[in-house]
């Protein structure tokens, strides 16, 4: 497995408090890392440790399979906890004042990176008057300057109106489609990740919960379909015929369950009545992607 980042019992204690109790995790290489929690949790913590900010109490780090984090990190971009911007400057000199800042010759990667972000139209407009998604959108322009292979993002979407968020997490679909860059985003807002996430990590209390990839993830909250008949073989027959592609089972109690395909449950019922067979239930089973987070966090469900 190529690992961009690992961490092994990584532990922050302030105080006698614990921040980050132990968490290992694994981000592949190419990854959308969704990393789940409550505020509070130790999302910003973990990244601060991870970034070189926040010195771990005990455990491992391990960047693209290297112990040596000081030349790791270089390949790192990241925004966490709000990264300084010069109120009175433009967007263009911001981008200047990093580029000089970090020795990187051409002033035109000044100009790609805010045009990548669409904010190279702001002209002479200062950031203190800035929309709260134009300052996302300079701060992500920021923390790629150094052509990072691996964005830490501590809640991009923060404070963001729905245009904001969906253009923030677009821009990310872009950076991770067409120039390869894995990322690590946190969020405390599962609705904002799940649209663009490829595996997720999950944190509580300081304490890693879970670790699965979006597909594991449809698997437990996906919804299937329960259906009871007067004709069991028959109705399975009729199913496998009109869904060939679909994973059909039956269960001990002689209730057929199709993965998915709740969409498909008015017609199913028709079919199976033109058939002659008596549809006795017709039931969605499953749980909301909401409810299983909630869940996994300590939550409670409410019906």
């Amino acid at each position: 497995m190529n690992y961009i980042l690992q961490t092994n019992n990584l532990t922050k204690n302030y105080s006698g408090e614990l921040a980050v109790d132990n968490v290992s995790l694994n981000i592949n290489k190419g990854d959308i890392y969704g990393f789940i929690g409550q505020n509070g949790a130790g999302k910003t913590t973990l990244m601060r440790m991870v970034c070189g900010l926040a010195a771990p109490t005990n455990g491992e780090i391990v960047l693209f399979g290297n112990r040596n984090l000081t030349k790791q990190r270089r390949k790192i971009g990241s925004t966490i906890e709000n990264p300084a911007l010069y109120p009175s400057m433009t967007a263009m000199e911001n981008m200047e004042a990093q580029r000089i800042a970090l020795g990187i010759k051409s002033n035109k990667t000044c100009l790609d990176l805010l045009e990548l972000a669409e904010i190279s139209n702001t002209g002479k407009k200062k950031v203190k008057d800035f929309s709260m998604g134009m300052k996302q959108r300079l701060m992500l322009s920021l923390s790629l300057m150094n052509n990072p292979e691996f964005l830490i993002l501590d809640e991009p979407t923060n404070g963001l109106d729905p245009l904001g968020i969906k253009q923030t997490l677009e821009l990310l679909q872009r950076l991770n489609k067409t120039m390869g860059i894995t990322i690590l985003v946190s969020s405390h807002i599962l609705g904002e990740l799940e649209k663009i996430a490829t595996r997720y990590g999950v944190i509580c209390n300081g304490k890693m919960i879970d670790e699965f990839s979006a597909e594991e993830m449809q698997t437990r909250c996906g919804e299937n379909l329960l259906i009871s008949t007067s004709d069991l073989q028959k109705t399975q027959e009729i199913i496998k015929w009109m869904l060939p592609n679909e994973h059909i089972s039956c269960t001990p109690e002689n209730v057929i369950r199709i993965k998915g395909c709740v969409e498909e449950a008015g017609r199913i019922n028709q079919v199976l009545v033109e058939s002659g067979i008596v549809v006795n239930a017709l039931i969605p089973e499953g749980e909301k992607i909401e409810d299983y987070f909630l869940r996994l966090m300590g939550g409670v469900v409410h019906a």
